[in-house]
Parts: structure tokens; C-alpha cells; sequence
């Protein structure tokens, strides 16, 4: 059988630090690689042998990385969630993604190039979702008290 076929693609244009981005990105998550490297030619859009575009994969998943220039601005209304097994690896992804960004409320960090992400706990979605909405309501309550998401405190407050 060959390569997984990705139907959707993320694409993350950057103004001009796309290389330095998918380098961060990549040296972050395991089974992550760049698969490929773009480079402008003599027509641009930017100087001959800079970084045009670059193909990356992170945990398996395919992104494409542009540098498209300043006219382009993440915000939050699109991020990435990182779902995380426990809370050694919750710690982990916080601190390394949200190095030289911003830490904020939820579980959310925008990283040094804009870009938002949620690190939550694998187990958020099934606590959140719980048919019992009183459960469901106490860990949501928990969930905005918190900037990094505390999975024993989350827990405590579902089981309560």
C-alpha cells in the first residue's frame, strides 16, 4: 500500500519566516519532517534561492508553509489542538509551543509567529461532551479557571 492520502491540507502563510516556523514546529512534535523546500527562482516572488514554500509534516499530519508576505495575519478564530495523554506531555507541548509567544486562558497559546494552538488533554472532548450536564458544566467551570489545563484538577472537578 502507498502514503496515506490527505484530502485537506492546512496552508500557513507566513510574511517572511515560514523556514524558521516549520523548523520550530518540527523540532517540537515526534514524527515530524520537512518533505519539501521551495525555493524562489529568478521570477520571485522573493529573492532568487530564498525559501518560497515548504511541505512539512508534523505527528503524520501534512502542512504547507508560504511565504506570503505581511498582508496575511493569523488570529484566533483558526487553531491547532494538540491533544495530549497525560499531563507530562501537556507540560511538555505548553511550554515548548508557546516559547517566545503567549500564554492565555483555556489551554490556548499563540506561538512567536502568531499562530494559535489549543494544548488540551486527550480526555477534555469526553468530559465536556458527558450526557450528564452537570458533569459536563463543572469541568468547563474548572477549564476557565485555568491558563494551562491541570488534568487532576479537571478530573476532580467531573468526578465531584
Amino acid at each position: 500500500m502507498g502514503k496515506r492520502f490527505q484530502r485537506i491540507t492546512p496552508f500557513l502563510c507566513f510574511n517572511n519566516q515560514a523556514e524558521e516556523a516549520v523548523r520550530f514546529y518540527t523540532s517540537i512534535f515526534s514524527n515530524s519532517r520537512i518533505s519539501r523546500i521551495v525555493l524562489c527562482g529568478d521570477a520571485g516572488p522573493g529573492p532568487k534561492g530564498s525559501v518560497m514554500a515548504m511541505t512539512f509534516e508534523l505527528d503524520g499530519q501534512q502542512f504547507v508553509a508560504l511565504n506570503g508576505g505581511p498582508r496575511f495575519q493569523f488570529t484566533e478564530a483558526v487553531s491547532f489542538a494538540v491533544n495530549c495523554q497525560d499531563q507530562q506531555e501537556l507540560d511538555t507541548y505548553w511550554e515548548k509551543v508557546s516559547e517566545g509567544g503567549r500564554k492565555m486562558e483555556c489551554g490556548w497559546v499563540t506561538d512567536k509567529f502568531g499562530l494559535s494552538w489549543q494544548i488540551v488533554p486527550a480526555v477534555l472532548d469526553q468530559m465536556l461532551l458527558d450526557p450528564d450536564e452537570t458533569k459536563a458544566q463543572k469541568v468547563m467551570n474548572a477549564m476557565l479557571g485555568m491558563k494551562k489545563l491541570d488534568i487532576a484538577g479537571l478530573e476532580a472537578a467531573y468526578r465531584s
